[in-house]
């Protein structure tokens, strides 16, 4: 979060803004332009950069109309190019995660599973050639160039105040009144509306560094505990009859099934306290906040 671009008591609410997407477009167009990080590593960093710039064009499209629509769906659209190996990463990430668990896998396990999957994600990562490089650097060009047009001139913090709470809203009602009963996709869906309203927050992270840092690592706390559910269904998936790890289904479904339930548990937890407080309440607080800052 050090370093980011964002809203300031020294800049228009609208300036802050213009920053902080020409910080987000700068770090995609350098993951994209370093030659010396390998593909994979490139290809997490920029799509990570996309989520940003999602979760911003989010928060201001009442703002930016059709053309707001426009570039969150291309930038999705790109994103989802470069995602072919997501699953056998996803994979990896819960093998991991079952080797905290106790009492775990067996070694011999592991170390066959992790061979297995890393021949898939092999098999199926994406070539970020000199094509595919000049296609995602035009898209943020041009998202660069409509950036630059946004009219957020006259935009003043209680109109971000009540775009940062819809972006709270949404990802409060996501939340399930029993997360033990909740479905894998509920829970999903839950994570990636945590993941846009932890990325809209940084955006007023300048204001109140200490505040806005305890927030965020509280939302990102929930997102790895959802995260880390959501890529051991991956890895269930890619054990069911018929597919390339079916032969450890046996050992693997008990041993993830108990691992899930503690996410869970723990996932449930960290949302009551992230979101014990109502949107309107969350909305005034950030305005009093702001006007504290601009009155020092």
């Amino acid at each position: 979060m050090r370093g980011k671009a964002g809203v300031r008591p020294d800049l228009t609410v609208g300036g802050g803004l213009a920053g902080a997407a020409r910080d987000i477009l700068h770090e995609a167009r350098g993951a994209l332009e370093d030659r010396a990080r390998p593909d994979a590593a490139a290809v997490h960093e920029y799509r990570k950069d996309m989520k940003r710039w999602r979760a911003m064009l989010r928060l201001l499209a009442p703002f930016l109309g059709p053309e707001g629509d426009g570039l969150q769906r291309e930038a999705r659209d790109l994103a989802r190019e470069l995602a072919p190996a997501r699953d056998a990463q996803a994979a990896l990430d819960a093998l991991a995660d079952l080797a905290k668990a106790e009492p775990g896998l067996p070694a011999g396990t592991t170390k066959a599973l992790r061979s297995r999957i890393e021949k898939i994600k092999a098999s199926e990562t994406t070539a970020l050639d000199d094509g595919l490089r000049q296609k995602l650097g035009g898209a943020l060009d041009a998202a660069g160039f409509a950036a630059e047009h946004w009219p957020l001139e006259s935009m003043g913090f209680a109109e971000l105040a009540a775009a940062l709470a819809a972006g709270y809203r949404r990802a409060r009602k996501a939340v399930p009144p029993d997360f033990s009963a909740a479905s894998a996709e509920a829970l999903h869906e839950l994570r990636k509306r945590v993941i846009v309203h932890r990325y809209q927050m940084e955006l007023v992270a300048p204001l109140w560094p200490r505040m806005t840092k305890a927030w965020i690592a509280e939302a990102q706390r929930l997102r790895e505990r959802l995260g880390s559910h959501h890529d051991l269904g991956v890895l269930e998936g890619l054990a069911a009859p018929g597919r390339p790890l079916a032969r450890w289904r046996a050992r693997l479904q008990p041993a993830i099934a108990a691992r899930q339930v503690a996410h869970v548990a723990a996932a449930a937890k960290i949302a009551g306290r992230l979101f014990a407080e109502k949107p309107k309440a969350f909305r005034k607080r950030h305005e009093a906040l702001f006007s504290g800052v601009r009155g020092q």
